[in-house]
């Protein structure tokens, strides 16, 4: 790590933060809807955001309707180079029926009682936005680094895949998608802030996830012939492999344990027969499991696991004809308690909340799977999670948004070295 940065410089930097321009920047970012696959129109805002603070800027063309951005703020030399990195697609596009009438749940932003609502705000272009006040307030205070400070916005992040014929396309291709592309296209560094929401702890682990799924199978019989064989239903077969499953997840959760936590497992989906034709059993019926893998688990590891279930699960009940598959792969991540970039927001956070972060594990995905795998230290550090109120849809506090602001901006003094 870098000198550490002189305490006037260090305060300089925090007066220059300013809490009405970043609330402006967050309700700006929030009402540009961006549900992942259509994360253009904001990939162009963020260009032409960074473009207006002097810096180089690439728009890295994903795929048609979507793109990353990627703007460098040059150093002097001789220090590392920090990525701040967050991404611009949101979990929802808020025209879902369920969230019809939740105004957090629109991508239409605003400010009330000292929170920011409104889709993505939490999820995270909230950091987004505190990576721009960050850098700014840096320009402002007049400091230049020595290394290169990159700000990267990436499509694709949210856990979404494409599965079968019916859900395909750029909107259901999530996962790192766009971290992938990044760094394959020379968005790299040596260190990274990942803000996602993790309540202003610093999160050293999160699990990865395995997709599979299990079928069952049994033969195609009108209702007005179905009494004696209501056995073969595929439907009905399933009972007997969801038995199966809920006794396996302890065993996998335990299994699958990182420093202590037990992983998580859960039944997502089921899909089996046709609404519009009832009066025919289906041929198959799906269970989709979602399996948490701790970061050092090999997913080749976990995949041979899980399939080894569904192998003794096919012997134990011959007639459902059962199969199964893995179909998709996403590891996990940690950083080191000793690295650098831990260090630094460790001492940003403790200036500017008078003590340490949290540590914390936690479950959920984020980018860090993809940055960590070309050698970018990456730490998730970033605000409360804003979990949604029934009422107001998703939220942060604006105090925490001018909290974190200030981490960030300490942490790329210290981490990048200030040539003054």
């Amino acid at each position: 790590m870098s000198d550490p940065v002189a305490d006037s410089v260090q305060q300089e930097i925090l007066a220059r933060i300013d809490r009405g321009r970043l609330v402006k920047t967050v309700i700006e970012a929030v009402s540009i809807s961006s549900p992942t696959g259509d994360e253009l129109e904001i990939a162009e805002w963020m260009r032409d955001t960074l473009e207006a603070l002097d810096l180089d800027v690439r728009l890295q063309e994903v795929e048609e309707g979507r793109a990353n951005v990627l703007g460098t703020w040059a150093g002097a030399g001789g220090g590392p180079t920090l990525m701040f990195n967050g991404h611009m697609d949101t979990s929802y596009s808020g025209a879902e029926p369920w969230l019809r009438g939740i105004p957090g749940f629109r991508p239409e932003g605003f400010e009330e009682d000292g929170y920011i609502y409104g889709l993505g705000v939490a999820n995270m272009k909230g950091a987004l936005c505190c990576y721009l006040e960050a850098l700014r307030a840096l320009q402002d205070a007049g400091v230049r680094l020595r290394g290169d400070l990159l700000i990267a916005a990436v499509a694709g992040e949210i856990e979404k895949t494409q599965y079968g014929d019916e859900f395909r396309g750029r909107l259901y291709r999530g996962y790192s998608a766009g971290s992938r592309h990044l760094v394959q296209h020379g968005g790299v560094a040596d260190i990274c802030i990942l803000g996602e929401p993790t309540e202003h702890k610093i999160v050293l682990a999160h699990f990865g996830a395995m997709w599979a799924r299990i079928s069952t199978h049994g033969p195609f019989i009108h209702t007005a012939f179905s009494r004696e064989r209501q056995q073969e239903n595929s439907i009905r077969r399933m009972q007997d492999v969801i038995a199966a499953v809920d006794r396996f997840i302890p065993e996998w959760e335990a299994e699958m344990q990182h420093e202590g936590v037990p992983a998580m497992a859960n039944i997502g989906a089921v899909q089996g027969g046709m609404a519009w034709r009832a009066s025919r059993t289906p041929r198959q019926t799906d269970l989709f499991l979602d399996l948490r893998v701790p970061p050092r688990v090999p997913m080749a590891t976990a995949r041979r696991r899980f399939l080894d279930f569904v192998r003794e699960l096919a012997e134990r009940h011959p007639e459902h004809d059962i199969d199964g598959e893995v179909y998709l792969t996403a590891p996990g991540a940690e950083v080191g308690e000793g690295d650098v970039v831990v260090a630094a927001v460790d001492a940003a956070h403790k200036v500017v909340n008078g003590r340490e972060p949290e540590r914390d594990i936690v479950h959920w995905y984020s980018d860090a799977s993809a940055l960590t795998r070309y050698g970018i230290q990456t730490v998730n550090y970033g605000t409360a999670s804003g979990l949604p109120s029934a009422e107001k849809g998703e939220n942060v506090e604006i105090d925490g948004l001018i909290n974190v602001t200030k981490v960030y901006a300490l942490a790329a003094a210290q981490l990048c070295g200030v040539d003054r």
